[in-house]
């Protein structure tokens, strides 16, 4: 098995063509790609808005659990019955997939700024704009760059659905090779999901220590001592 799929890595054949790996692979990046930018739009202003006033949180939780437990093929597939379009239905099942990690990142980021220091920002007369933006998004920042990746993981593993409603996708690889029982080209897809993510997540976390502000990273740092010390001490 091993030695076929090496040999279907290296045909020249499988890399060209409106079917080959790289057009497969473009489709896949660009189902995922624009459902995370839709759920973005989406997710991040709710979270900031209840992180922020502290309104609305239970309800969040709950609605992000709710979406969480919903079968992304089984949901596409009613889409697909409903529009009768399988990029609409694909997109939207996508979006639903990745809202809830991005909210529940932004939000638990705006919840985990300490309280001393949004108390002090307002002490010093900074507006709720102003102590939203530059006290409490700074300091969330981390933990929203973690929604995010966590969002594109769950896409990237997810937008093989596209296949199973017509559209392309590193999918076709799965669903074409059950349908003729070439299991290495089932292989082969899956390995190519895998690697995908895999490169993905490096870059999303290389990206992520260069964004994350010095300070914010020293004080992550010294919370994590302090725990370490209380627990040592205890």
């Amino acid at each position: 098995m091993i030695g076929d799929v090496f040999t279907w890595f290296t045909t020249a054949a499988n890399w060209q063509g409106p079917g080959g790996i790289l057009a497969r692979l473009a489709q896949h990046v660009g189902y995922v790609a624009l459902a995370l930018v839709i759920a973005l739009v989406i997710a991040i202003p709710i979270g900031l808005f209840v992180g922020h006033t502290g309104r609305g949180g239970v309800v969040l939780v709950g609605v992000g659990n709710a979406i969480r437990a919903l079968p992304t093929l089984g949901l596409v597939t009613f889409l697909f019955l409903l529009f009768t379009e399988s990029t609409t239905a694909t997109i939207i099942g996508l979006v639903v997939l990745a809202i809830p990690p991005v909210l529940a990142g932004t939000y638990a980021g705006l919840q985990a700024a300490e309280h001393d220091v949004v108390d002090a920002a307002q002490g010093i007369g900074m507006t709720g704009w102003q102590r939203l933006w530059q006290v409490e998004v700074p300091i969330a920042f981390p933990l929203v760059l973690g929604g995010i990746r966590n969002a594109v993981l769950q896409l990237i593993a997810t937008a093989a659905v596209a296949a199973y409603v017509g559209l392309g996708g590193l999918g076709r690889f799965l669903l074409d090779g059950l349908a003729i029982l070439d299991y290495t080209e089932v292989v082969a897809g899956a390995i190519l999901t895998a690697l995908l993510a895999i490169v993905v997540d490096l870059l999303l976390a290389a990206a992520q220590r260069a964004l994350v502000p010095k300070g914010v990273r020293l004080a992550a740092q010294a919370a994590s001592g302090r725990t370490a010390a209380a627990g040592g001490a205890a």
